[in-house]
């Protein structure tokens, strides 16, 4: 690990954390993000969806799940794997039923749900702090959606608010990088 790229990004995320969304604007822009998601290619050709449940300070993409639920679209959520340390992609059928409170605080399949292969994925959503106009994310510092994504063929999608995107972010080589990247008012392609 190189120190400067490490410090770097512990600044970058220290930056991140400390800025705020009201309620109010995160219903707003969330509602707008999920608006321009449901008009892009990847979205409408995706037979398979890999969400995030989102946390309090991360875009709202309920009304995703939802949405793909009722197209029809394969349908999975992460599940923390306590063992491995790792998440795995889960399918579930109904997001009332099927997803509870799990690790860190977040929502996630139930022990019902069938676990889903990651080559079946056509599109994975993808959460992060910030993101550059290179499609380069960084994370929350456990590198849990790095060793997933690695293994990924599907089209990676970043998922943020507009003052999440930054001029850049430093990364080392086990940073996943993205095909693209959705706002409220932008989508970016790489």
């Amino acid at each position: 690990m190189n120190p400067d790229i490490v410090a770097s990004k512990e600044a970058l995320r220290r930056e991140m954390r400390a800025r705020r969304v009201t309620t109010e604007e995160r219903a707003t822009t969330s509602t707008a993000l999920c608006e321009r998601l449901h008009a892009l290619d990847c979205w409408q050709q995706a037979r398979a969806v890999l969400f995030f449940a989102p946390l309090s300070d991360e875009p709202d993409i309920s009304p995703s799940i939802q949405r793909a639920l009722s197209e029809g679209k394969l349908t999975a959520l992460l599940r923390f794997k306590p063992r491995e340390h790792l998440f795995e992609p889960v399918k579930i059928e109904d997001a009332a039923h099927d997803l509870l409170p799990g690790h860190f605080g977040v929502r996630e399949p139930a022990a019902h749900c069938p676990v889903v292969p990651m080559n079946r994925l056509d599109l994975l959503l993808v959460p992060g702090l910030a993101f550059d106009l290179r499609g380069r994310r960084l994370g929350r510092g456990k590198g849990f959606y790095d060793r997933l994504l690695a293994t990924a063929h599907g089209t990676k999608c970043g998922i943020c608010f507009d003052w999440q995107i930054v001029e850049a972010v430093s990364v080392e080589a086990h940073d996943a990088a993205l095909n693209c990247i959705v706002t409220p008012t932008l989508w970016l392609r790489f």
